[in-house]
């Protein structure tokens, strides 16, 4: 029942009940306007319609714009990852194909492929650590060493005439992806969204959401107050989940799941070369 769905998420996840939480502030406080105009001050401290009105203007264009570019930021990192489990299946294609080698190196070579979004994974999602030992080997660029590793072993493999030119090329394209799509993510990692401008939109919602009970009271009344939790929690909302979005390898409930797309990797390449071992026994056989 979509009703009940709606209802069991907001219970479910954090970031919602957090989000809750400061609507149902922003409905106590709004108590105070629906109190005021039942006061001898209710003349007092409304402001105009016409505030909230152009506010909302503002405020929905900056909201557009924020959560459009935080969304981005989460489908580049998806699009990234996507192309990293086609890399992988197509140079382990390549390899078991290409490459004539013994079925150790060919495991060899299949245990890399397998580390390596494992090792992207953890590169994306940094440990902070006091002790000074862990501090020093946290620094190690554990990806690149991987790709170092497969290519010195093509390599080898080209200098022993197990592997052509052209086959070289063929396998150094897909396997050069591999450094691609860790430097885009880098980037998304390292490049933050603009802190002045997320500054001032929370100053827009903040002043939004404050003047919000004062101008819609007198009109309202005691109305006030769920209108004031359901604009807050709407509001807030927005801000809230994109800034969650904003950076996709986290640990937040709405960061990219990237363990199920490690995993779809290593079963991928697994299955490659244990087809391709059978193929070779088969032929061999």
């Amino acid at each position: 029942m979509p009703f009940k769905q709606t209802i069991f998420s907001i219970v479910t996840s954090k970031t919602l009940v957090r989000v809750a939480g400061w609507a149902m502030l922003m409905g106590l406080y709004s108590f105070l306007a629906v109190w005021k105009e039942s006061s001898p001050f209710g003349h007092l401290g409304d402001t105009p319609a016409n505030l909230h009105a152009t506010l909302s203007l503002v405020l929905g264009c900056l909201l557009v714009f924020r959560t459009n570019s935080a969304y981005s930021r989460w489908w580049e990192a998806r699009i990234l990852w996507g192309s990293l489990v086609n890399a992988s299946r197509n140079i382990s294609i390549k390899l078991c194909t290409l490459v004539r080698a013994s079925p150790n190196e060919l495991l060899e070579c299949e245990t890399l492929l397998k580390r390596f979004p494992y090792a992207l994974k953890d590169h994306l999602r940094p440990v902070r650590s006091t002790s000074v030992k862990d501090a020093s080997t946290s620094q190690i660029h554990e990806p690149l060493q991987i790709a170092q590793r497969l290519y010195r072993w093509i390599a080898t493999k080209k200098g022993e005439d197990k592997l052509d030119g052209d086959e070289f090329r063929s396998i150094d394209s897909e396997l050069a992806k591999f450094m691609d799509v860790c430097g885009a993510c880098e980037r998304i990692v390292k490049t933050p969204m603009i802190r002045s401008y997320k500054l001032f939109s929370r100053q827009c919602i903040g002043l939004f959401c404050v003047t919000l009970p004062w101008g819609i009271a007198s009109d309202f009344g005691w109305w006030t107050v769920p209108m004031t939790i359901i604009l807050s929690y709407f509001m807030i909302g927005m801000e809230t989940v994109a800034e969650h979005v904003e950076e996709p390898f986290g640990m937040d409930e709405d960061d990219l799941d990237l363990e199920p797309l490690c995993q779809t990797i290593s079963n991928s390449v697994a299955e490659v070369f244990r087809n391709g071992s059978e193929e070779k026994a088969n032929r061999s056989g």
